[in-house]
């Protein structure tokens, strides 16, 4: 098929079109530094796609998004903290393969509808609670990357996951951005192998049409990172907050 064929075979409405292409704004501006809209993302291109499908139509994106966040935000990303969770991921990962691989559409939807409930349920009461005190518990880091791997390869979740360990550890803005930009970076390109020959999601169409919105995930991400320098790191939690809770309740009412 040439490419305009396979294109033309996904057979989306003007309406739809104008969903993926605001949906890939965003994740070009979540990949920026203006997190809690990744579960905005999720949601819309499952609503097209459906729920699995989109993960598989999402990651390649994704992961072009991630090499320009990694080369701008490199200075700022702490290390030590991705050697903590990056193994703990990778087992997360493993699991949500095998998981995700035997479930039904149905299932697999209310899985993410659950992972982002539960994510911004969490992060609203470590909020609460007003604590200065930086978490040092093993298990906490152990806990965070298994469910940060986890919730990423069954729904390219794990945003909520990684927000509530980042704001516990009072990360400021840069290094919460240049942390997460090497994280996902390196575990999104761990789960493409998975995505292309044991679920299938990848395929040559999915990539075709990721190479059509490859510019707008640019725009999107530089709009982002003006974005991100005029934000306060008192209301860059804030907005962390509130955006991750309202794409929850999307997800839960959908």
């Amino acid at each position: 098929m040439t490419y305009l064929e396979i294109i033309q075979d996904y057979s989306l409405s003007a309406l739809q079109w104008l969903a993926i292409g605001f949906a890939v704004f965003l994740l070009g501006m979540s990949k920026s530094g203006i997190k809690g809209i990744g579960i905005i993302i999720v949601v819309m291109l499952a609503f097209v796609f459906g729920e699995k499908a989109s993960t598989g139509v999402l990651l390649p994106m994704l992961i072009c998004a991630d090499i320009f966040a990694v080369i701008y935000y490199n200075r700022h990303a702490q290390w030590d903290i991705i050697k903590k969770l990056i193994p703990w991921m990778i087992v997360g990962v493993l699991v949500g393969v095998w998981v995700g691989n035997d479930i039904s559409e149905l299932v697999f939807k209310r899985l993410m509808a659950i992972i982002i409930i539960g994510s911004v349920l969490i992060m609203i009461y470590t909020e609460r609670k007003k604590s200065d005190t930086i978490p040092t518990n093993k298990w906490f880091s152990k806990t965070t990357g298994f469910l940060a791997g986890f919730t990423t390869m069954i729904g390219n979740l794990a945003g909520p996951v990684s927000n509530i360990y980042f704001l516990a550890m009072r990360f400021p803005k840069n290094e919460f951005i240049g942390t997460a930009a090497w994280l996902f970076f390196i575990i999104n390109v761990f789960k493409l192998p998975f995505h292309i020959f044991v679920w299938g999601t990848v395929t040559k169409q999915t990539l075709v049409l990721n190479f059509t919105l490859i510019p707008v995930v640019i725009i999107g991400f530089f709009t982002g990172t003006y974005l991100v320098k005029r934000i306060s790191n008192a209301n860059y939690r804030n907005f962390i907050l509130t955006s991750t809770a309202i794409g929850g309740l999307i997800m839960l009412f959908r």
